[in-house]
C-alpha cells in the first residue's frame, strides 16, 4: 500500500533564523590539509571574517549580506589564526572553498568593541580599508534581515570561532591546544587528547493552559520583553523532563504532556535551541526571583496584538527567535493545542 505521509511540520525551518541552511560542510575534506590549502588559495574562495564575536555585514540596496571576501585580502594579515573551513561553494560548475576567520587582534581606532554588559549592541564597528557599506554587526541584532544560507553560515562561523576563542587550552592537561582539521578540531600536543566545538541543548518552551500561554522576563532584557520560558538541559535528562524541571523551577507550574516543535541554532555563545509544547497542570504562578524577574498568563488574543505591536505593555521575543516563531504558530493557529 501507499507509504503513511509524513505531516508537515509546524514551523518549516526555513523560517526560523540560523535554520534551513543548505551548504555542503565536506567534513569528508576536513583531514585533508593539502586539499584546504588549496581551496584557500583559490582565486574564487571567499572568508568571513569575524571581529570580537561580530561577523562582517554588508549592506546592498537596503538588504543585508554576509561580507565576504577575498582570501588574500590584506586586512587578514592581522591574524595568522587557520581559517576555519566552513565548507563549498559552485563556481561555475566547479567546487570552491568557503571560509571564516577571526580578526580580533585588530584594534578599531574610532568605536569600541560594543557597550560592555548591554543586551543589545547596536555598535558599527567599520575597518578602514572596506566600503562604508561594509561593518561588523552584532549577529543578534541584525539576525533577521539576512537571508536563510547566509544567516546559517553566520551562525556556524560564530559558533566554532567562539569556541575556540574560549577553549585554547586542553582541559586535560592544561596545555595549549592547536587547530586541525580544518578548524573543527583541537588537539594537545602533549597529552594528544582530542577537542570538538561544543553544542549545549536548551529547551524553551510553549506552556499553555487553555487559551494562555506562559511568559516570563530576565532583569537584564529590554523594557517590556516577555518570552517563553527557556533553561539548560542537564545531564540524564530527556527533553520532556527538562521541560518540566525548567517549568516547575522558574514559575512552580507542573507540566504534563510535552511534545517536540522545532529547533534553532543559536550562537550566543552555543546552543540548540530546542522548542517544545507543554500542557500546564496548573496556572498558580510562583517565581524563583533567581531565574525570573516575573512572569505571566497571557491570553492568545492578548499575545496576537503583542506580536503585531499593539500591546501597551508586551514586547514580543525579536525577530529570528524561536520564541517568536513558535508564539506566531500558536496564535495563528498552527502551533500544538492541548485539550
Amino acid at each position: 500500500g501507499t507509504p503513511p505521509q509524513m505531516p508537515d511540520p509546524i514551523i518549516p525551518e526555513e523560517t526560523i533564523a540560523f535554520a534551513g541552511g543548505t551548504r555542503d560542510r565536506a567534513d569528508r575534506m576536513r583531514a585533508d590539509a593539502a586539499l584546504i590549502r588549496r581551496f584557500w588559495s583559490d582565486p574564487e574562495a571567499r572568508v568571513l571574517p569575524l571581529w570580537r564575536g561580530k561577523p562582517l555585514l554588508c549592506e546592498v540596496d537596503g538588504g543585508l549580506t554576509l561580507g565576504w571576501l577575498p582570501t588574500d585580502s590584506a586586512m587578514l594579515e592581522v591574524t595568522r589564526d587557520t581559517p576555519v573551513f566552513l565548507g563549498l561553494e559552485d563556481a561555475g560548475g566547479r567546487p570552491c572553498g568557503r571560509f571564516a576567520l577571526d580578526i580580533s587582534a585588530w584594534e578599531d581606532p574610532v568605536a569600541p568593541d560594543g557597550p560592555p554588559g548591554t543586551f543589545r549592541d547596536a555598535t558599527a564597528n567599520r575597518h578602514p580599508d572596506l566600503p562604508e557599506s561594509f561593518a561588523f554587526l552584532d549577529l543578534r541584532q541584525e539576525m533577521a534581515r539576512l537571508s536563510v544560507q547566509d544567516a546559517a553560515d553566520a551562525s556556524t562561523a560564530k559558533g566554532v570561532i567562539e569556541w575556540h576563542r574560549s577553549h585554547q587550552f586542553c582541559s586535560r592537561c592544561g596545555a595549549r591546544s592547536t587547530m586541525v582539521h580544518a578548524g573543527w578540531r583541537r588537539e594537545c600536543p602533549d597529552c594528544g587528547a582530542q577537542h570538538f566545538p561544543r553544542t549545549d541543548p536548551v529547551v524553551i518552551m510553549l506552556i499553555t493552559r487553555g487559551s494562555k500561554v506562559l511568559v516570563g522576563r530576565q532583569s537584564m532584557w529590554p523594557k517590556g520583553m516577555w518570552s517563553l520560558l527557556a533553561g539548560f538541559m542537564e545531564p540524564g535528562e530527556t527533553l520532556e523532563a527538562a521541560v518540566r524541571r525548567e517549568v516547575d523551577e522558574e514559575a512552580m507550574i507542573r507540566v504534563g504532556r510535552v511534545i517536540y516543535v522545532a529547533s534553532q541554532p543559536w550562537p550566543f555563545p552555543a546552543s540548540l535551541m530546542i522548542g517544545c509544547a507543554g500542557e500546564a497542570l496548573d496556572e498558580d504562578i510562583r517565581i524563583d526571583e533567581h531565574e525570573l524577574e516575573a512572569a505571566m498568563w497571557v491570553e492568545k488574543d492578548e499575545m496576537r496584538e503583542a506580536l503585531a505591536g499593539n500591546h501597551p505593555v508586551i514586547a514580543p521575543a525579536r525577530h529570528g527567535a524561536i520564541a517568536r516563531s513558535v508564539l506566531e504558530a500558536w496564535v495563528g493557529g498552527r502551533g500544538p493545542e492541548f485539550r
